[in-house]
This record gives structure tokens, C-alpha cells and sequence, in this order.
């Protein structure tokens, strides 16, 4: 027992670490995108390109990642991906400092993966956890991201002067350091390796496995909570710009926004464990529903803080649940492919949703960013109700 909560909270921590890095890349990836794009004459409507570029990267790290993981333990595959985003880190700063939009984008593939290992330190938890304590495990790295809320964005505004003549160019460089504090973090770290039956049996076969109502419901949650989040997200910094909002404003919405996405995780496994997880999900897709209702309404600050606050909230109940839904859907053998797959399909909605945030939002505006993700949540609510219907005999915790 204490054994795995000392995981659990090193784990937690180096999910805090990521986070931190990731919501200072939300808030300043953009507009160092847009500024580079102008520098070099290329269009506005590409500054959203390397962060798509970094979620493209994340997808297609996922499943190489967890198959590696399941070959060589945990620790390894993670102490690789702290790696490729210090690496990341240094080659963004020197891509701001001469003003090369090419050299960023390249840094944000190294940004992506790291991100595709680091999105398995909530499995990795829950794989740490016994049962009863499984959703608690997953809550509770997830809940590190409540320091990334604190001091992502504050790290992007203290630092984005810090270096005459390249904006933000500071900020990259304190990513070399929350990275190399994720690496020592690992180092404590002691998850075993798998054994030779679970390196070497697959279990069932995948078609199987993703035919199963649980699988759909799960993967949906996470592939429409995080597509409609980085939809939006992205597109706010650019849309506050738009409507002449300060940096400092901007940077005070997303941190709220980086709030609702990981506070909630003190208590969503509670939740999860006392309402039932569908119930947590369509809780956290009207919220996605109410976000949209309040952007349509406004443009001050507090439409856009309030909205982003609801947005992360709803992001952390459909996330937080679906994973937790999706360890429903397989055994030990199954877990690396199908975590794999669920991470890949989660990346994929995540990375075209960004493009769109940048063509969206500078050929047709605010308001086509909101309505736009509208059949996303209006089907997401439907096939969570769909599944409490079809399961409520066999699985009443629903």
C-alpha cells in the first residue's frame, strides 16, 4: 500500500511537471506561432500549425509508446519521453531567438513526444492501484495538474520579456528545467516491469475488444471532451486578441481554464465511485454545452474566464470518466493495445481540432469556433445516455 501511493504521487508529480510545461505552451504557443509566421511572411491563419503540429506528434507517439512501455517497463519509456522534451525545450528557444517558424514547429514535434509517453501516468497509476482505489489513482495524478494551472501561465507572463528582441524565447527555456525535474522524479519511481506472460499474450483480438459499448462510450468521452476543449482553448487566446484583451488577461483565463481542468480531480473519482461514471460524463458534456452558451453570449473577460473555467471542468469530468470507463474494456494482456488505441483516436480528434482553432477563428470568427463544436456534444450525450440504457441491469454503478 505504501508502495503504490508512493507511486501515485511521484507519478502525480511528473504529471504536474507536463502540465505545467503544457499549459505555458497553450498560452504562448499560438501567438509565438502568429508572430514567427509574420516575421517570415507566411499567413496568420498558421499560427495555430505547430501546436496541431505537437498534437499530431502525441497521436502518433501513443501507440509506439505503450507497445515500447510493455516491452521495457514504464520508467524506461517515461525517462525517454522527459528526454525528447528537453530537447524540445532548447530547440524552441533557439527557433524564437532566430525567429524561424520551421525550427519551432520541429521543437513542438519533440514537445509532442514527450506527451505521448506522459499521457500513460494516469494508467500507469491506475495499473499501480488496487480496485477499489483505481479511480482515486486516476484522479489524483490527474489532480497535478492543478500546479501546471498555477503556474503555467504565470510562468508565461513573468518570463515572455526576459530576452530583448524574441518574446517568449524566456519561457521556453523554462521548460529545460521542468523537464529535467521530471526526469529526477522518475528515478524514484518503481514500477515493475511486466511479466514474460504479459510481454508475450495479446489476448483477445482488438476488433473484439472495440465492438464491446464500453470501449465506444469510453473512447467517444475522451475524443470529444479533449477536441472540443482544444478547439476552444486554442482558439480563446487568438479570439481575446481579436476583441483587444491584454497578454495578462489572456494568461489569467487560462490559468482558470488549466484550474477547472485538473481541481476537479480531487474529488471526480469520488464522484465517480458514489453517482456512477455515465452520470460524471453527462455532467461534464452540459457543461461543455453551457460553455458554448456563454461565449455566444460575450466577449468581456469575464465571458471568457467564466466560459474556459466550465470548459475545463467539463473536459476533467468526460476525460477523468472515460479512462476510468475504459478500464472496464480489457484485461492485463489487452491493456497495452488498447490504451494505445484509445490515446491515438484521443490525439487524432485533439490535433485536427487545434488546426481548426486557427482557420476557424481568422476566416469566419468566434462564434463558428463555438457552434462548430455543437454535434460533438450534442453526440457524446447521446451515447452516454445510450449506454445507461443498455447497461443499466448489468452494470447499475451507471
Amino acid at each position: 500500500m505504501l508502495n503504490m501511493k508512493r507511486n501515485v504521487g511521484l507519478l502525480a508529480a511528473c504529471q504536474a511537471l507536463m502540465m505545467t510545461a503544457n499549459v505555458l505552451l497553450i498560452t504562448t504557443s499560438a501567438l509565438v506561432g502568429q508572430r514567427l509566421a509574420t516575421i517570415q511572411g507566411l499567413s496568420e491563419s498558421l499560427a495555430t500549425l505547430p501546436l496541431m503540429i505537437q498534437f499530431l506528434a502525441t497521436m502518433l507517439t501513443t501507440i509506439p509508446a505503450s507497445l515500447l512501455m510493455k516491452r521495457v517497463g514504464r520508467r524506461a519509456g517515461f525517462l525517454l519521453g522527459s528526454g525528447a522534451g528537453l530537447a524540445g525545450g532548447v530547440l524552441a528557444a533557439y527557433a524564437i531567438m532566430q525567429g524561424s517558424f520551421a525550427l519551432f514547429a520541429l521543437a513542438t514535434v519533440l514537445f509532442g513526444i514527450n506527451n505521448g509517453f506522459g499521457t500513460y501516468y494516469r494508467f500507469a497509476a491506475a495499473d499501480s492501484a488496487t480496485l477499489d482505489y483505481r479511480a482515486n489513482a486516476i484522479s489524483y495524478v490527474m489532480a497535478g495538474g492543478v500546479i501546471a494551472a498555477l503556474l503555467g501561465t504565470d510562468l508565461a507572463n513573468w518570463t515572455r520579456g526576459l530576452l530583448d528582441g524574441a518574446p517568449f524565447a524566456g519561457s521556453y527555456f523554462v521548460l529545460i528545467g521542468l523537464y529535467t525535474m521530471s526526469l529526477v522524479a522518475l528515478v524514484f519511481i518503481r514500477i515493475p516491469r511486466p511479466d514474460v506472460w504479459t510481454r508475450t499474450h495479446s489476448g483477445r483480438p482488438l476488433r473484439v475488444i472495440v465492438a464491446q459499448k464500453t470501449f465506444i462510450v469510453a473512447v467517444a468521452a475522451g475524443m470529444v471532451g479533449y477536441g472540443v476543449m482544444s478547439l476552444i482553448m486554442t482558439a480563446t487566446p487568438l479570439a481575446m486578441s481579436a476583441h483587444a484583451h491584454n497578454f495578462s488577461s489572456t494568461a489569467f483565463v487560462i490559468e482558470w481554464h488549466a484550474l477547472g481542468m485538473f481541481a476537479p480531480s480531487f474529488f471526480t473519482g469520488h464522484l465517480i465511485r458514489r453517482l456512477g461514471v455515465a452520470n460524471v460524463m453527462l455532467a461534464g458534456a452540459l457543461l461543455n454545452a453551457l460553455t458554448v452558451a456563454i461565449n455566444l453570449a460575450g466577449t468581456s473577460d469575464t465571458h471568457f474566464w467564466l466560459a474556459l473555467f466550465l470548459l475545463g471542468v467539463g473536459w476533467n469530468f468526460l476525460y477523468v470518466g472515460g479512462t476510468t470507463l475504459l478500464t472496464e474494456a480489457h484485461d492485463e494482456q489487452e491493456k497495452a493495445k488498447v490504451q494505445a488505441l484509445n490515446d491515438f483516436l484521443i490525439y487524432t480528434a485533439a490535433a485536427g481540432a487545434i488546426f481548426m482553432a486557427g482557420v476557424l477563428q481568422y476566416e469566419f470568427g468566434w462564434r463558428a469556433v463555438n457552434l462548430g463544436v455543437l454535434p460533438l456534444i450534442g453526440a457524446i450525450l447521446i451515447m452516454v445516455l445510450w449506454l445507461k440504457r443498455r447497461h443499466r441491469r448489468d452494470l447499475p454503478a451507471l
